[in-house]
């Protein structure tokens, strides 16, 4: 670089020098306590101070600059273009606006796919009902030993009952039991929305399979006269938890929709779009389950009720659904 050059450049950065001073301090001051909580004053200029340095950069680049300077403006309208344009939003205001607006809006646009959920967990109930009256061989079929805890065909009404009124549990086991069922349901859930990206089916199948487990279980004891003690057993977090599971498969539906049928959007972008909404479903259904462990592993135990017991069941679910329908909805 010339003399000429050098006097060429040294005037370009006198001239501009206390704008970009001035830029570099309010991006400081933006990057420390956002946007939003700046003066007016200050924004206004955070924003007209950053067009005039980008053109100053354009002006740099085309003339040859120093290249210290060159990386200085570079660097300075980087984070500038950061403060003005990126979401300004934090952490907890992104949380905020999950439960506020954005989830239950998302349920509400899913729903055919959650009702879809809903009616292959209703249709395996249904055949696993009837199947056990057929023959209650089925049981063993649609129940794995370790979930059914020793209670099949076999055990006595006694011990089924022994059972739904906690004779089988010791309280201070609670804890424990409540992160087993939590890590079991999580690991259904993600399975149930992860597979409904291919093309659907297994989703509705893991989802219609676990139905004729809760049918057969359902069979066991109706057929011993337990019928009413079941449901109401199952109600403190069945609620949460069933409805968890249909969430989760109504999310993986709606992947797996955009795959079969992307319409005028090429599949990748199909998918993506998808993917905002099935994402929350992911992410409720997640929260459900944290519930539904918590009223499994406790409430369940130590409410011995039976009436208490589905007011409790229905009543969170009632909560729930009131969040689905009303929250997020914009007054008139």
């Amino acid at each position: 670089m010339d003399n000429q050059d050098l006097m060429r450049s040294a005037r370009f950065r006198k001239e501009r020098e206390a704008d970009w001073r001035r830029l570099e301090g309010l991006v400081i001051e933006a990057e420390g306590k956002g946007l939003q909580r700046m003066d007016f004053a200050d924004a206004r200029d955070l924003a007209s101070l950053y067009r005039q340095a980008t053109t100053s950069l354009a002006i740099a680049r085309e003339i040859s600059l120093d290249k210290a300077l060159l990386g200085y403006l570079e660097a300075l309208t980087a984070r500038a273009y950061l403060c003005v344009y990126a979401p300004q939003e934090r952490v907890g205001g992104l949380v905020e606006r999950f439960f506020t607006s954005s989830a239950p809006q998302a349920m509400r646009r899913c729903w055919p796919f959650i009702l879809l959920g809903f009616v292959c967990m209703a249709l395996g109930a249904l055949t696993g009902y009837l199947l056990y009256f057929e023959n209650n061989d089925w049981f063993y079929v649609f129940t794995p030993s370790g979930l059914a805890g020793g209670r099949g065909p076999d055990a006595t009404t006694e011990a089924l009952r022994a059972v739904i009124y906690g004779g089988d549990r010791e309280t201070t086991g609670l804890g424990a039991f409540a992160a087993f069922l939590f890590s079991n349901n999580t690991r259904i859930a993600i399975f149930v929305f992860g597979l409904g990206v291919f093309a659907c089916a297994p989703a509705i199948l893991l989802t219609f399979y676990n139905g004729l487990m809760l049918g057969a279980f359902l069979g066991l004891h109706v057929d011993r006269g337990l019928g009413a003690d079941l449901a109401g057993w199952l109600s403190i977090h069945g609620v949460t938890e069933i409805s968890a599971i249909c969430i989760a498969c109504g999310g993986g539906l709606k992947l797996g929709a955009a795959v079969l049928f992307p319409g005028e959007r090429s599949r990748s972008d199909a998918l993506h779009h998808a993917g905002r909404d099935a994402v929350k479903l992911a992410l409720v259904a997640a929260l459900m389950l944290v519930a539904a462990a918590f009223l499994e592993g406790f409430a369940r135990q130590l409410v011995q009720d039976l009436n208490a017991r589905f007011v409790i069941g229905w009543g969170v679910g009632a909560l729930w659904l009131s969040w689905f329908l009303y929250g997020g909805r914009r007054r008139q």
